[in-house]
């Protein structure tokens, strides 16, 4: 099993990003070191968020217009969703986009966050290989097809990084009294996008959300989509020990208001026809 040492490999990684003060996305960087109290920077803000919304390509869509309307940057760090809340916990992060609910709830409800909002959902989905070696198609639940990737011991990629697509994974598992372990069962420790990769080289099922299966080419397909337990929710929450409350303000009200919700509900029609999150706005 890899994750372990991936993982602790990724954690060093890092924090020696945080460190150096190097944090890239949506063309910002982040110069220098920020390990207090958030970004430093007038009329700047640190968004933690998970890698869906980057991989998908929505952060590259939505948040230009904002930067044009508000005149504010957004220093995006693409993470886990798990790491992204630790990020708001330590004050390394202005505002987080996140999706694993009972995490963002505990995170309001232990007064790391304030002004939370629903943004947007999609749904996760089981892809595999076309020849679906454990016959999970048409099956009637996730947990149904989990059970049956097991006992066929098919090969299964899991992000492995405590991010809201993981927590969503261990969750089906314990839904289909199973305990995932080697051989079959392998964990990346990266974003969606390089676990989906990984999972078209090994010809291997996985758990993803829709976005970013939509938005990259492999040779997966859909084999479980559909079932309520796969919905996918998004949150937005103001840190709480951010000093930037207003431009972080004007950033939530961006996404949840008319303007953001509409860029939102169109993202990816063009290409995909259909979008691929569906706008959701509403206070918690």
């Amino acid at each position: 099993m890899i994750s372990n040492r991936r993982n602790l490999a990724f954690s060093y990684f890092f924090t020696f990003l945080l460190l150096t003060g190097v944090m890239t996305g949506c063309g910002s960087t982040v110069q220098g070191t920020s390990t207090t109290t958030n970004s430093q920077e007038k009329g700047s803000i640190i968004l933690a968020t998970t890698t869906s919304t980057q991989d998908s390509g929505l952060l590259d869509s939505i948040i230009p217009a904002f930067v044009q309307k508000a005149g504010i940057q957004v220093k995006v760090v693409a993470v886990g969703t798990g790491q992204a809340i630790q990020l708001g916990k330590d004050g390394n992060a202005d505002v987080l986009l996140v999706h694993a609910r009972k995490s963002e709830d505990e995170f309001v409800a232990s007064g790391f966050g304030v002004n939370a909002y629903d943004v947007m959902y999609n749904q996760f989905l089981i892809v595999g290989p076309k020849d679906d070696p454990a016959g999970i198609k048409g099956m009637a639940t996730a947990p149904e097809a989990f059970k049956a990737i097991a006992m066929k011991k098919a090969a299964f990629i899991s992000r492995g990084d405590d991010s809201g697509t993981h927590k969503k994974e261990l969750s089906i598992w314990d839904g289909a009294a199973v305990k995932p372990e080697d051989p079959w069962y392998l964990s990346a420790g990266q974003g969606m996008g390089a676990t989906l990769q990984m999972a078209d080289e090994k010809n291997a099922y996985t758990l993803t959300d829709e976005a970013t299966y939509l938005s990259r080419t492999a040779n997966l397909v859909v084999l479980k989509e559909g079932d309520a337990s796969l919905l996918n929710p998004y949150g937005v929450i103001q840190v709480k020990s951010t000093s930037k409350e207003k431009e972080v303000e004007q950033f939530i009200q961006f996404l949840v208001g008319t303007e953001g919700q509409k860029q939102i509900g169109e993202f990816g029609k063009a290409d995909y026809g259909k979008g691929l999150f569906v706008p959701s706005a509403k206070k918690r």
